[in-house]
C-alpha cells in the first residue's frame, strides 16, 4: 500500500445549540485527553458525547442541571417477560432539557454525576419538580 496516500481523519464537533465557539484543533486535543464514561467524555471545558458518527459538545458553563433518569423497557426474557432498566444522563441548559444520553449502567451514571458535581459546583443535580400539585 505504498502508493496509496494516507487519508487523515479529522473529527467534526457539533454544538447542541448550532453555534461554533471553540477552535476545531483545540477541541480535538481536549477530546483525546478527556475522561471517557460510556458515550460521554469529560474534557477541560466541555462535555462531549457521540451520536452516530458525530461528536456533540456542550460547554460546562451552559449546564444548569443534570441528573440520572432510569427508564423501564419491557423485554421478553428466557423465563418470561420483564423490564430492563436503562440508565440515562439528562443535561439541562437555560432552554430546558438539551440532551438525554444512554449510559452503560447504573455504576457509570453514579460515577458520571460525581465527576460532574466536582466540575459544576453551581449546577443542580436533581430533576426539576413538576407543578402538578394543584
Amino acid at each position: 500500500m505504498q502508493g496509496m496516500p494516507f487519508l487523515e481523519y479529522r473529527m467534526k464537533f457539533y454544538s447542541l445549540d448550532g453555534t461554533a465557539q471553540a477552535h476545531q484543533q483545540d477541541m480535538e486535543q481536549d477530546y483525546k485527553e478527556s475522561r471517557e464514561i460510556g458515550i460521554v467524555r469529560l474534557g477541560k471545558e466541555h462535555l462531549y458525547f457521540r451520536r452516530m458518527r458525530k461528536v456533540y459538545y456542550i460547554p460546562y458553563t451552559d449546564i444548569r442541571r443534570c441528573f440520572r433518569r432510569v427508564m423501564l423497557v419491557p423485554a421478553k426474557l428466557c423465563c418470561g417477560k420483564g423490564d430492563l432498566e436503562v440508565e440515562n444522563l439528562v443535561i439541562c441548559t437555560d432552554g430546558g432539557e438539551a440532551a438525554q444520553l444512554q449510559l452503560p449502567g447504573a455504576k457509570a451514571g453514579k460515577i458520571l454525576l460525581e465527576e460532574l458535581k466536582m466540575r459544576l459546583p453551581d449546577a443542580q443535580f436533581t430533576p426539576e419538580k413538576s407543578n402538578s400539585e394543584s
